[in-house]
């Protein structure tokens, strides 16, 4: 990268941008602000402008991804169209595509949010937390869930999707069953509560 792109402000993209590379490829101990500016071509100072220290870094990471999983789980509902059971199921393989496909940035994600220290902004977790919550109400509006706690039965289908992505992330299911094993969690999440 020429320090031309720098000055017309890409910088900070461009660094999120090898860092979730570097993250995805090489895991979160390559991750270092010396290597990004090498491999940006800027001098080593210049990512620090955007980033104080690595773990701002991180937290920076750590929004781009609740925004990327927040706008990708929101589209697979709304292609989805009025049906319930397609909505869930569309969101299901859609968690289950993003934290299989990016399950580094998915660990890094939520281990910012429970962590003190960390200082991420709140709006694309907000906006996930929003999705899912908008689902679940929708759900039991329409008799397709049970009555009672909606944070509860959120937190069980997050759970039971974020199982599935660590089953396939760990080579214990096989990839090619992502989006059948999705399927299949939520039928039995729907049956089990009509």
């Amino acid at each position: 990268m020429s320090d031309h792109a720098y000055h017309h402000g890409n910088l900070r993209s461009v660094l999120l941008a090898e860092a979730e590379r570097t993250l995805r490829d090489e895991g979160i101990d390559r991750l270092s602000l010396r290597e990004l500016a090498r491999r940006a071509g800027v001098s080593s100072a210049a990512p620090r402008r955007h980033f104080p220290d690595r773990q701002a870094l991180l937290d920076a990471l750590a929004e781009v991804g609740f925004d990327r999983l927040a706008d990708e789980l929101g589209a697979a509902i709304d292609r989805a169209g009025a049906d319930y059971p397609a909505r869930m199921r569309a969101a299901a393989i859609a968690y289950i595509r993003f934290a299989t496909r990016d399950g580094a940035l998915v660990d890094l994600m939520f281990a910012a949010k429970t962590q003190a220290g960390h200082s991420i902004s709140e709006e694309g977790l907000v906006r996930l937390f929003a999705t899912a919550g908008e689902l679940i109400a929708e759900g039991q509006r329409t008799g397709a869930l049970p009555s009672g706690d909606p944070d509860r039965l959120r937190l069980l289908l997050v759970a039971t999707l974020q199982g599935v992505a660590a089953l396939i992330t760990s080579g214990r299911a096989p990839a090619e069953l992502a989006d059948t094993l999705a399927d299949d969690a939520v039928a039995l999440f729907l049956r089990d509560h009509r």
